[in-house]
């Protein structure tokens, strides 16, 4: 018994990619994920963010940020958020931004919202990495190193919130957009609070 698998060709494509070598499937979806970053450092229209979603970058940013938080406690003092803390934190605080969105009559599927929350972290990701490279680079803990952080981190919470919004405006009912933009605040806010509390 045999059957035919029909895959649908992409449009401007006139081969599908079950016969392409995975060097080019993966140049290909490099490139994509490269695209989306650079929608989020400049923010603007985000039909490609949408349209193309993926999980790929912000898989990438959330191990990121959870290796650069992993805490490490010494006896004395708390080591701070483990690997799998942050890890659940982000994924699950997109997943509930996620349903409150739909909840809210949004027009994003669930897995196009995960992406571009998932992939507007890159700026607190940004911020993360300066912050970890003041501390080991001799910036010792104290007023003028938290008031450093507090401006580094407060400039990417800023920039995640701004490319979010830009993104999910569209989206939303215009009925109830700062309520629906109220949890995508709150869910950066925790994760800049993760930030800036890292020891």
């Amino acid at each position: 018994m045999s059957g035919n698998i029909f895959v649908p060709n992409t449009p401007g494509s006139d081969e599908n990619t079950l016969d392409e070598p995975i060097s080019t499937t993966l140049m290909r979806d490099i490139k994509a994920v490269g695209s989306k970053f650079y929608h989020v450092i400049i923010p603007r229209d985000g039909s490609l963010l949408l349209n193309d979603w993926d999980l790929w970058g912000p898989l990438i940013l959330c191990t990121l940020l959870a290796i650069i938080l992993q805490g490490h406690s010494d006896g004395k003092h708390d080591g701070g958020p483990q690997f799998a803390q942050v890890f659940v934190i982000i994924w699950v605080g997109a997943g509930v931004v996620t349903l409150n969105s739909k909840l809210l009559d949004g027009r994003l599927s669930f897995f196009q919202s995960i992406c571009v929350l998932g992939y507007c972290v890159f700026p607190l990701a940004v911020g993360a990495v300066l912050v970890k490279m003041f501390s080991l680079f001799g910036l010792k803990k104290g007023l003028i190193a938290f008031i450093v952080d507090f401006v580094v981190v407060g400039l990417a919470f800023v920039w995640a919130m701004f490319a979010a919004v830009c993104f999910l405006k569209p989206t939303n009912n215009p009925g109830k957009k700062i309520i629906s933009t109220y949890p995508v605040g709150l869910f950066y806010f925790v994760i800049a609070w993760l930030v800036i509390s890292q020891p």
